[in-house]
C-alpha cells in the first residue's frame, strides 16, 4: 500500500491556529463507519450519541514544556531540543536542530546554567541521548525554561498555554497533546457520567511515533516509534464487562486507540505496562475499539492511515473532502470526528 494513497490537498487556512473561546464548542463531524452516512453536530452534542451501556476511555498523560533552547559550549551556537522519552532520572531521548551542530559529546547550556545537557549518544531515527546536569528539582527547572511543544504547523503563540492541554490531564511525560480530548470540559465529562455512561482512563505519553513522517514509499515498510503506555486493570474488567453487555467501546483519540489496540494484540485483553510500536493501517482488524472521536489529521500521516482503517479510506476521503468543502478546522486545535 502506498503512502502516496493518503495524500490531499488542504488549503492553507483551514489549519487551525488559535482553539475557539469554548472547548466543547467546535463542530463534531459524524461518520457512520458502516453505511458512510456524514451528518454534523456541535462538539457538546456527543452526550446524546453516547449510550449508557457505552465505554467512553480518555488519555490522561499531560503535556510537558518539553521544548528547550540553549547554547553550545563554547561557541554560544543556538541549539534547540526537543525531550522525547526520559529514560533515567537525568537521561533523556531528545531531537536536536540544527543537529549537524550537536555531535557526540557535545554541550548546551540552558537559562544561566540552571540545565546543562551533554549529548552522550545517537539514536536510529537522528535524534540523540542527553544527560542533564542540574542542581534541584527538574521539573521545577523544566518549568522555568521549557516551552509548550506546539506542532510545527501552528505559527502563533497561545495565549493560554493551558488549552493545549486536556481538562483531565494529570501525569506528566507527553511532547504533543492528545488532541480529541482538548473538546472535552469538566462539565461535559459530568454530563457524560450523569447520564450512566462509564468514563475511565489510560495512560499514553505522546511522543516521536505519533507525528514522525512516513518516508517510505510503501506503509508496510515504515517502523513506528515506541509510546509508553499504562493500561490498569479496571479499565480491562470494565471493557470485558461492557463488551458482554454489547456495549459500545469507544476511545478518545489515536492515543487511547494505540494504547487498547496493543493489549489486545496476542489475541488476550489484560493490563499492561510498557512501550508499544503497534502501526494500525487498512487491513487491520480491530480487536477492542466499536467507536473513535479524533481530530482531522495530515495528510499521509500515520492517523490518518488508523481512522481509514477503522471506517474505510474512501469513506475517511469522502469526509475530508466534505470537510474541506465545508471549512471544517483542521488538526490539533480544529474540529472533531465521531467514527461509529
Amino acid at each position: 500500500m502506498k503512502v502516496d494513497d493518503f495524500d490531499y490537498n488542504l488549503p492553507e487556512e483551514l489549519i487551525a491556529q488559535k482553539p475557539i473561546n469554548k472547548r466543547d464548542q467546535s463542530r463534531l463531524m459524524l461518520l457512520n463507519k458502516n453505511n458512510g452516512s456524514i451528518t454534523e453536530k456541535k462538539f457538546y452534542e456527543i452526550l446524546d450519541l453516547l449510550n449508557k451501556e457505552d465505554l467512553l476511555i480518555l488519555n490522561n498523560s499531560k503535556v510537558i514544556p518539553a521544548r528547550l533552547y540553549g547554547n553550545k559550549i563554547p561557541t554560544r551556537t543556538k541549539i534547540e531540543v526537543l525531550l522525547l522519552n526520559q529514560l533515567k532520572h537525568n537521561r533523556w531521548e531528545v531531537l536536536v536542530r540544527p543537529g549537524r551542530r550537536v555531535k557526540k559529546g557535545v554541550n548546551i547550556k540552558f537559562g544561566k546554567g540552571e540545565l546543562i545537557g551533554k549529548a552522550v549518544q545517537y539514536t536510529d531515527f537522528g535524534g540523540r541521548i542527553m544527560e542533564f546536569d542540574y542542581d534541584g528539582d527538574f521539573d521545577h527547572i523544566l518549568n522555568k525554561l521549557g516551552q509548550m511543544p506546539l506542532p510545527p504547523y501552528i505559527k502563533e503563540d497561545l495565549e493560554q498555554p493551558e488549552r493545549y492541554q486536556t481538562v483531565y490531564a494529570k501525569k506528566k511525560g507527553s511532547v504533543a497533546a492528545p488532541t480529541a480530548g482538548l473538546h472535552f470540559t469538566d462539565q461535559l465529562i459530568k454530563k457524560i457520567k450523569d447520564k450512566g455512561v462509564t468514563v475511565k482512563y489510560i495512560t499514553l505519553h505522546v511522543g516521536l511515533g505519533t507525528f514522525r513522517p512516513v518516508k517510505e514509499d510503501q506503509i508496510e515498510n515504515h517502523e513506528m516509534h515506541s509510546e509508553y503506555i499504562e493500561v490498569k486493570k479496571d479499565v480491562i474488567d470494565q471493557i470485558k464487562k461492557v463488551k458482554s453487555n454489547n456495549g459500545r467501546i469507544i476511545s478518545v483519540g489515536t492515543t487511547v486507540t494505540r494504547a487498547l489496540e496493543t493489549v489486545a494484540a496476542n489475541g488476550k485483553i489484560k493490563e499492561f505496562k510498557g512501550w508499544t510500536d503497534i502501526f494500525i493501517y487498512p487491513g487491520y482488524e480491530f480487536k477492542v475499539i466499536d467507536g473513535l472521536v479524533t481530530n482531522f489529521h495530515l495528510p499521509k500521516s500515520t492517523l490518518l492511515m488508523m481512522v481509514s482503517a477503522l471506517a474505510g479510506k474512501e469513506k475517511i476521503f469522502k469526509a475530508y473532502k466534505k470537510a474541506i468543502k465545508d471549512k471544517y478546522r483542521f488538526y490539533s486545535l480544529g474540529d472533531a470526528m465521531f467514527i461509529y
